[in-house]
């Protein structure tokens, strides 16, 4: 059945389009102001859903979709927007493009620090920390969100400290994976403070690959002084941009702490020229093209299916971009992104 004939016996009203979205936030304030959208209830009459990760797993699998009807996740979409799984795809990416004997395009994929996945991946770690003894290292554990569960640490005590206390707290099978990676100790600051980068972009095919990036996005800074001190590792008000973070801090007012994208690059152009600007951000493009095509082959493809998502990305004192991970759903309500 074609849309328009749903919309003709469903609501009454040809061309309605019937919305259902389990996230109250700017997503519905948007479907409701928009003509000719109505909300509705159903799991299953509607024309496009915004659902939560809750519904996607409740739900997806047990209905048949309308050829009209379009969802916003793929199935699979956690390949590129859990933290261990997308680094492992980004891993996959550049060791196929080098064994295809174009190492140009594998150097490319040089976005990510080095990064292991613990348990895991803890005696390759530790080979690796031992090359560089003393460097900073952030941990982050793989399913949480809004800086939840992040520490930062220099020591291999620190990390021996922290495997044996997980493995204390239930068989190995159960313990919660942990990404480690070198954490960037040299960011861009402005006024003394670090700041990551919140782009969006949307993909509505992997097959071909289409994406639409949105010319906006904001710069999201922390409330205090950046400090690469030992004594500041264990301040996440120093080393965390995550608003649900910083919104705790001392002194912290909401004010000052976001720029839109326009003011960042107006900053940055006065500082550095237009050139310099202007190849940073198509690096940044590229980045989030290139972190698609990790991912093209292994995502489940379907025509029903899209999805927006929510890049943090880290600009170093070189004007280097970093991809710190990928958002499935982005926050889109302007003071807790």
């Amino acid at each position: 059945m074609k849309r328009e004939e749903r919309g003709l016996k469903g609501s009454g009203v040809l061309g309605t389009w019937r919305f259902k979205t389990c996230l109250h936030n700017t997503i519905s304030e948007v479907f409701k102001a928009r003509p000719g959208f109505k909300e509705t209830d159903s799991d299953i009459d509607f024309d496009i859903i915004w659902a939560d990760m809750a519904w996607m797993r409740e739900n997806f699998d047990k209905y048949h979709l309308e050829e009209y009807q379009r969802v916003n996740h793929f199935r699979n979409h956690y390949e590129l927007t859990r933290k261990d799984l997308m680094v492992k795809n980004l891993k996959r990416m550049k060791k196929q493009l080098e064994r295809e004997e174009r190492q140009v395009e594998a150097a490319k994929f040089d976005f990510f620090p080095p990064t292991y996945v613990l348990p895991g991946d803890y005696q390759l770690f530790v080979e690796e920390f031992k090359r560089s003894p003393g460097t900073t290292w952030i941990a982050k554990p793989v399913g949480s969100a809004q800086g939840k569960g992040i520490f930062l640490f220099n020591k291999l005590k620190d990390v021996a400290d922290w495997k044996n206390a997980k493995f204390k707290e239930g068989p190995k099978t159960d313990v919660e994976s942990y990404v480690f990676s070198k954490y960037i100790d040299n960011p861009y600051l402005i006024g003394g403070k670090k700041f990551d980068l919140r782009l969006y972009c949307l993909v509505t095919n992997y097959s071909p690959l289409t994406v639409w990036q949105h010319r906006g996005g904001f710069a999201r800074f922390s409330n205090s002084r950046y400090s690469s001190r030992s004594a500041d590792m264990t301040n996440a008000y120093v080393h965390l941009t995550n608003v649900a973070i910083q919104k705790h801090a001392p002194g912290y007012d909401g004010s000052g702490c976001k720029w839109d994208i326009w003011s960042l690059k107006n900053f940055l152009t006065s500082r550095h020229g237009w050139d310099l600007v202007n190849d940073l951000f198509f690096e940044i493009q590229m980045l989030m093209l290139r972190s698609l095509m990790a991912v093209q082959k292994v995502m489940i493809n379907d025509k029903h299916c899209f999805e927006l998502y929510g890049y943090d990305i880290l600009i170093d004192d070189t004007l280097k971009p970093w991809l710190v991970e990928v958002n499935a759903s982005p926050s889109l309500t302007a003071d807790t992104a």
